[in-house]
Protein backbone atom coordinates (compact mmCIF):
# COMPACT_ATOMS: atom_id res chain seq x y z
CA UNK A 1 0.00 0.00 0.00
CA UNK A 2 2.89 2.40 0.69
CA UNK A 3 4.55 1.83 -2.61
CA UNK A 4 0.49 3.05 -4.47
CA UNK A 5 0.74 6.40 -2.62
CA UNK A 6 4.64 6.86 -3.01
CA UNK A 7 4.75 10.33 -5.18
CA UNK A 8 5.66 9.45 -9.20
CA UNK A 9 6.37 12.68 -10.72
CA UNK A 10 4.83 14.63 -8.16
CA UNK A 11 1.43 12.13 -8.34
CA UNK A 12 0.90 9.05 -6.56
CA UNK A 13 1.61 5.95 -7.83
CA UNK A 14 -2.21 4.48 -7.76
CA UNK A 15 -3.00 7.54 -9.96
CA UNK A 16 -0.67 6.40 -13.06
CA UNK A 17 -1.85 3.16 -12.52
CA UNK A 18 -5.44 4.35 -12.99
CA UNK A 19 -4.43 6.10 -16.28
CA UNK A 20 -2.61 3.37 -17.68
CA UNK A 21 -5.59 0.69 -16.35
CA UNK A 22 -7.95 2.60 -17.75
CA UNK A 23 -5.83 3.08 -21.26
CA UNK A 24 -5.19 -0.73 -21.42
CA UNK A 25 -9.03 -1.55 -21.34
CA UNK A 26 -9.82 0.72 -23.93
CA UNK A 27 -7.27 -0.96 -26.76
CA UNK A 28 -7.80 -4.11 -25.51
CA UNK A 29 -11.89 -3.62 -26.27
CA UNK A 30 -10.72 -1.78 -29.43
CA UNK A 31 -8.48 -4.39 -31.12
CA UNK A 32 -10.17 -7.34 -28.98
CA UNK A 33 -13.71 -6.85 -29.40
CA UNK A 34 -14.54 -4.18 -32.09
CA UNK A 35 -11.51 -4.58 -33.89
CA UNK A 36 -10.52 -8.53 -33.81
CA UNK A 37 -11.13 -9.04 -37.53
CA UNK A 38 -9.72 -6.41 -40.01
CA UNK A 39 -12.70 -4.26 -41.77
CA UNK A 40 -12.97 -1.31 -43.71
CA UNK A 41 -14.50 1.30 -40.50
CA UNK A 42 -17.35 3.47 -41.99
CA UNK A 43 -18.18 7.04 -40.72
CA UNK A 44 -20.92 5.63 -38.59
CA UNK A 45 -18.50 3.04 -36.90
CA UNK A 46 -15.58 5.71 -36.69
CA UNK A 47 -18.04 8.14 -34.51
CA UNK A 48 -19.17 5.55 -32.26
CA UNK A 49 -15.72 4.55 -31.49
CA UNK A 50 -14.55 8.24 -31.03
CA UNK A 51 -17.53 8.66 -28.78
CA UNK A 52 -16.23 6.20 -26.94
CA UNK A 53 -12.72 7.35 -26.00
CA UNK A 54 -13.90 11.17 -26.06
CA UNK A 55 -16.40 10.04 -23.21
CA UNK A 56 -13.35 8.40 -21.59
CA UNK A 57 -11.23 11.22 -21.40
CA UNK A 58 -13.90 13.16 -20.05
CA UNK A 59 -14.90 11.28 -17.52
CA UNK A 60 -11.42 10.81 -16.78
CA UNK A 61 -11.51 14.85 -16.59
CA UNK A 62 -14.30 14.49 -13.75
CA UNK A 63 -12.26 12.11 -12.16
CA UNK A 64 -9.11 14.42 -12.18
CA UNK A 65 -11.55 17.33 -10.98
CA UNK A 66 -12.34 15.24 -8.11
CA UNK A 67 -9.22 13.98 -7.06
CA UNK A 68 -7.14 16.95 -7.40
CA UNK A 69 -9.28 19.90 -7.32
CA UNK A 70 -10.98 22.26 -10.12
CA UNK A 71 -7.39 23.74 -11.33
CA UNK A 72 -5.89 20.77 -12.42
CA UNK A 73 -9.29 19.50 -13.87
CA UNK A 74 -9.85 22.85 -15.87
CA UNK A 75 -5.73 22.48 -16.99
CA UNK A 76 -6.36 18.51 -17.92
CA UNK A 77 -9.75 19.71 -20.03
CA UNK A 78 -7.65 22.88 -21.83
CA UNK A 79 -4.74 20.12 -22.24
CA UNK A 80 -7.47 17.93 -23.94
CA UNK A 81 -8.70 20.72 -26.14
CA UNK A 82 -5.89 22.13 -27.18
CA UNK A 83 -4.10 18.12 -28.49
CA UNK A 84 -7.45 17.31 -30.35
CA UNK A 85 -7.38 20.31 -32.21
CA UNK A 86 -3.69 20.62 -33.08
CA UNK A 87 -3.81 17.20 -34.26
CA UNK A 88 -6.60 18.11 -37.09
CA UNK A 89 -3.58 18.86 -39.82
CA UNK A 90 -2.20 15.45 -38.55
CA UNK A 91 -5.24 13.45 -39.79
CA UNK A 92 -4.57 15.10 -43.39
CA UNK A 93 -0.88 14.22 -43.21
CA UNK A 94 -1.85 10.58 -42.69
CA UNK A 95 -4.58 10.40 -45.12
CA UNK A 96 -1.42 11.84 -47.79
CA UNK A 97 1.08 8.96 -46.31
CA UNK A 98 -1.93 5.92 -46.79
CA UNK A 99 -2.89 7.42 -50.07
CA UNK A 100 1.07 8.01 -51.19
CA UNK A 101 1.84 4.19 -49.96
CA UNK A 102 -1.50 2.39 -51.36
CA UNK A 103 -2.82 1.11 -47.72
CA UNK A 104 -5.75 0.31 -48.36
CA UNK A 105 -8.80 0.98 -45.73
CA UNK A 106 -9.07 -2.55 -44.49
CA UNK A 107 -5.47 -2.45 -42.97
CA UNK A 108 -5.76 1.46 -41.89
CA UNK A 109 -6.92 0.82 -38.41
CA UNK A 110 -4.10 -1.59 -37.29
CA UNK A 111 -1.60 1.11 -38.65
CA UNK A 112 -3.27 3.63 -36.49
CA UNK A 113 -3.93 1.06 -33.66
CA UNK A 114 -0.10 0.23 -33.30
CA UNK A 115 0.91 3.92 -33.93
CA UNK A 116 -1.15 4.30 -30.66
CA UNK A 117 1.42 2.28 -28.43
CA UNK A 118 4.12 4.54 -30.35
CA UNK A 119 2.61 7.58 -29.43
CA UNK A 120 2.44 6.58 -25.91
CA UNK A 121 6.29 6.12 -25.68
CA UNK A 122 7.51 8.72 -27.58
CA UNK A 123 4.90 11.32 -25.82
CA UNK A 124 6.17 9.95 -22.45
CA UNK A 125 9.81 10.33 -23.75
CA UNK A 126 9.47 14.28 -24.57
CA UNK A 127 7.55 15.16 -21.64
CA UNK A 128 9.43 13.62 -19.19
CA UNK A 129 12.09 15.16 -20.46
CA UNK A 130 9.90 18.78 -20.85
CA UNK A 131 9.56 17.92 -17.28
CA UNK A 132 12.88 17.77 -16.19
CA UNK A 133 13.49 20.71 -17.92
CA UNK A 134 11.24 23.02 -16.77
CA UNK A 135 12.11 22.20 -12.72
CA UNK A 136 15.81 22.27 -13.38
CA UNK A 137 15.31 25.43 -15.59
CA UNK A 138 12.27 27.63 -14.99
CA UNK A 139 13.22 29.63 -17.62
CA UNK A 140 12.55 27.44 -20.35
CA UNK A 141 9.27 28.29 -19.89
CA UNK A 142 9.99 31.25 -21.64
CA UNK A 143 11.54 29.57 -24.81
CA UNK A 144 8.29 27.44 -24.82
CA UNK A 145 5.97 30.58 -24.83
CA UNK A 146 8.28 32.59 -27.28
CA UNK A 147 8.12 29.31 -29.33
CA UNK A 148 4.33 28.86 -29.47
CA UNK A 149 3.89 33.13 -29.97
CA UNK A 150 6.30 32.88 -33.21
CA UNK A 151 4.76 29.38 -34.25
CA UNK A 152 0.86 31.16 -34.03
CA UNK A 153 2.36 34.36 -35.89
CA UNK A 154 3.44 32.10 -38.83
CA UNK A 155 0.32 30.15 -39.05
CA UNK A 156 -1.61 33.51 -39.96
CA UNK A 157 0.66 34.09 -42.86
CA UNK A 158 2.26 31.18 -43.81
CA UNK A 159 -0.09 28.93 -46.24
CA UNK A 160 0.24 25.35 -44.57
CA UNK A 161 1.31 23.45 -47.40
CA UNK A 162 1.74 19.90 -46.11
CA UNK A 163 3.29 18.95 -49.90
CA UNK A 164 3.82 15.81 -51.43
CA UNK A 165 5.36 12.80 -49.44
CA UNK A 166 6.39 11.07 -52.09
CA UNK A 167 8.69 13.63 -51.60
CA UNK A 168 9.91 13.49 -48.12
CA UNK A 169 13.25 13.23 -47.51
CA UNK A 170 12.45 11.12 -44.36
CA UNK A 171 10.21 8.63 -46.70
CA UNK A 172 13.29 8.26 -49.13
CA UNK A 173 15.65 7.65 -46.36
CA UNK A 174 13.84 4.87 -44.92
CA UNK A 175 13.44 3.36 -48.32
CA UNK A 176 16.87 3.16 -48.55
CA UNK A 177 18.01 1.73 -45.53
CA UNK A 178 15.06 -0.78 -45.39
CA UNK A 179 14.10 -3.91 -47.07
CA UNK A 180 10.60 -3.22 -48.05
CA UNK A 181 8.16 -5.35 -50.21
CA UNK A 182 6.49 -3.66 -53.69
CA UNK A 183 3.37 -5.19 -52.36
CA UNK A 184 1.39 -6.03 -48.79
CA UNK A 185 1.37 -9.05 -47.34
CA UNK A 186 -2.40 -9.10 -46.14
CA UNK A 187 -1.80 -7.66 -42.62
CA UNK A 188 1.43 -8.09 -41.68
CA UNK A 189 4.50 -5.48 -40.87
CA UNK A 190 7.28 -8.10 -40.81
CA UNK A 191 7.62 -11.33 -43.70
CA UNK A 192 10.36 -13.29 -44.11
CA UNK A 193 11.17 -13.56 -47.61
CA UNK A 194 14.09 -15.00 -49.67
CA UNK A 195 17.32 -13.35 -49.57
CA UNK A 196 18.40 -12.62 -53.36
CA UNK A 197 22.05 -12.51 -52.63
CA UNK A 198 22.41 -15.98 -50.94
CA UNK A 199 19.69 -18.59 -52.29
CA UNK A 200 18.03 -20.81 -49.76
CA UNK A 201 18.20 -18.55 -46.96
CA UNK A 202 15.44 -15.66 -45.96
CA UNK A 203 15.67 -12.47 -44.93
CA UNK A 204 13.39 -10.29 -42.38
CA UNK A 205 11.63 -7.63 -45.00
CA UNK A 206 9.21 -4.57 -44.00
CA UNK A 207 6.15 -4.36 -45.98
CA UNK A 208 4.44 -1.19 -47.00
CA UNK A 209 2.31 -1.53 -43.89
CA UNK A 210 5.33 -1.15 -41.87
CA UNK A 211 6.56 1.77 -43.86
CA UNK A 212 3.04 3.78 -43.03
CA UNK A 213 3.35 3.30 -39.18
CA UNK A 214 6.76 4.62 -39.42
CA UNK A 215 5.67 7.65 -41.15
CA UNK A 216 2.92 8.13 -38.45
CA UNK A 217 5.29 7.63 -36.09
CA UNK A 218 7.32 10.13 -37.21
CA UNK A 219 4.65 12.35 -37.76
CA UNK A 220 3.61 12.52 -35.06
CA UNK A 221 7.18 13.72 -32.96
CA UNK A 222 6.85 16.05 -35.59
CA UNK A 223 3.54 17.67 -34.73
CA UNK A 224 4.15 16.68 -30.91
CA UNK A 225 7.13 19.71 -31.21
CA UNK A 226 3.92 22.13 -31.12
CA UNK A 227 1.45 20.35 -28.91
CA UNK A 228 3.89 19.46 -25.84
CA UNK A 229 5.23 23.07 -25.40
CA UNK A 230 1.87 24.07 -25.88
CA UNK A 231 0.38 22.00 -22.89
CA UNK A 232 3.52 22.86 -20.74
CA UNK A 233 2.43 26.10 -21.36
CA UNK A 234 -1.15 25.30 -19.39
CA UNK A 235 0.31 23.60 -16.85
CA UNK A 236 4.09 21.73 -15.82
CA UNK A 237 2.04 18.91 -13.94
CA UNK A 238 3.50 15.75 -15.64
CA UNK A 239 0.49 13.93 -15.02
CA UNK A 240 -2.08 16.66 -16.10
CA UNK A 241 0.25 17.05 -19.76
CA UNK A 242 0.59 13.38 -20.57
CA UNK A 243 -2.66 12.09 -19.62
CA UNK A 244 -4.11 15.13 -21.61
CA UNK A 245 -2.02 14.00 -24.30
CA UNK A 246 -2.96 10.70 -24.67
CA UNK A 247 -6.57 10.58 -24.01
CA UNK A 248 -7.33 13.30 -26.54
CA UNK A 249 -4.70 11.14 -29.66
CA UNK A 250 -6.79 8.15 -28.65
CA UNK A 251 -10.24 9.86 -29.71
CA UNK A 252 -8.10 11.61 -32.69
CA UNK A 253 -7.16 8.24 -33.99
CA UNK A 254 -10.36 6.74 -33.74
CA UNK A 255 -11.99 9.99 -35.02
CA UNK A 256 -9.87 9.87 -38.34
CA UNK A 257 -11.74 7.72 -40.70
CA UNK A 258 -15.28 10.16 -40.41
CA UNK A 259 -12.74 12.95 -40.47
CA UNK A 260 -10.15 12.20 -43.03
CA UNK A 261 -12.77 12.75 -45.94
CA UNK A 262 -13.50 15.81 -44.90
CA UNK A 263 -10.70 17.60 -42.83
CA UNK A 264 -10.28 20.64 -46.19
CA UNK A 265 -13.74 21.57 -44.67
CA UNK A 266 -11.70 23.01 -41.01
CA UNK A 267 -9.36 25.11 -43.48
CA UNK A 268 -10.49 28.15 -41.54
CA UNK A 269 -9.53 26.31 -37.93
CA UNK A 270 -5.90 27.59 -38.62
CA UNK A 271 -6.52 31.10 -37.73
CA UNK A 272 -8.03 30.51 -34.30
CA UNK A 273 -5.73 27.51 -33.92
CA UNK A 274 -3.07 30.43 -34.41
CA UNK A 275 -4.76 32.72 -32.23
CA UNK A 276 -4.61 30.09 -29.07
CA UNK A 277 -0.83 29.54 -30.07
CA UNK A 278 -0.28 33.01 -29.64
CA UNK A 279 -2.98 33.56 -26.49
CA UNK A 280 -1.01 30.73 -24.73
CA UNK A 281 2.38 31.43 -25.50
CA UNK A 282 1.75 34.72 -24.25
CA UNK A 283 -0.09 33.71 -21.16
CA UNK A 284 3.58 32.82 -19.69
CA UNK A 285 5.26 35.86 -20.12
CA UNK A 286 1.45 37.81 -18.99
CA UNK A 287 1.47 35.50 -15.69
CA UNK A 288 4.62 35.89 -14.53
CA UNK A 289 4.73 39.84 -15.41
CA UNK A 290 1.35 41.22 -15.89
CA UNK A 291 -0.70 39.07 -13.20
CA UNK A 292 2.29 38.76 -10.96
CA UNK A 293 1.00 34.97 -10.86
CA UNK A 294 -0.96 32.14 -12.96
CA UNK A 295 -3.48 32.89 -15.07
CA UNK A 296 -6.67 31.83 -13.89
CA UNK A 297 -7.63 27.73 -15.30
CA UNK A 298 -11.04 28.84 -15.97
CA UNK A 299 -9.74 31.55 -17.90
CA UNK A 300 -7.57 29.35 -20.14
CA UNK A 301 -10.14 27.21 -20.91
CA UNK A 302 -12.81 29.39 -21.50
CA UNK A 303 -10.20 31.41 -24.30
CA UNK A 304 -9.30 28.57 -25.89
CA UNK A 305 -12.58 26.91 -25.83
CA UNK A 306 -13.88 29.91 -27.92
CA UNK A 307 -11.49 30.30 -30.10
CA UNK A 308 -11.66 26.86 -31.46
CA UNK A 309 -14.97 26.80 -31.40
CA UNK A 310 -15.13 30.11 -33.51
CA UNK A 311 -12.67 28.59 -35.48
CA UNK A 312 -14.53 25.41 -36.25
CA UNK A 313 -17.83 26.84 -36.64
CA UNK A 314 -16.74 29.59 -39.19
CA UNK A 315 -15.19 26.92 -41.32
CA UNK A 316 -18.28 24.61 -41.12
CA UNK A 317 -20.12 27.90 -42.83
CA UNK A 318 -17.47 29.04 -45.14
CA UNK A 319 -17.16 25.60 -46.75
CA UNK A 320 -20.59 24.27 -46.77
CA UNK A 321 -21.35 24.58 -50.61
CA UNK A 322 -17.81 22.84 -51.24
CA UNK A 323 -18.01 19.35 -52.74
CA UNK A 324 -17.29 16.17 -50.50
CA UNK A 325 -13.69 14.99 -50.43
CA UNK A 326 -12.63 11.43 -51.13
CA UNK A 327 -10.67 10.15 -48.48
CA UNK A 328 -7.65 9.00 -49.23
Amino acid sequence: MELLTTLWLGTPAWSWLVFLAIVVVLLAFDLGVLNKKDHVIGVKESLKLSALYIAAGLLFGLWVWHEFGSEKGMHFYTGFLIEKSLSLDNIFVISLIFATLAIPPLYQHRVLFWGIMGVIITRGIMIGAGTALVESYYWTLYIFGAFLVFTGIKMFFVDSDSGDIRESRVLSWLKRHMRITPELHGNHFLVRQPDPARPGKTLLWATPLFLALCMVEITDVVFAVDSVPAIFAITSDPFIVYTSNIFAVLGLRALYFALAAMVARFHYLKYSLAAVLVFIGSKIFLGDFVFGGKVPAELSLAVTGLLLASGILYSLWKTRKDPPAVAG
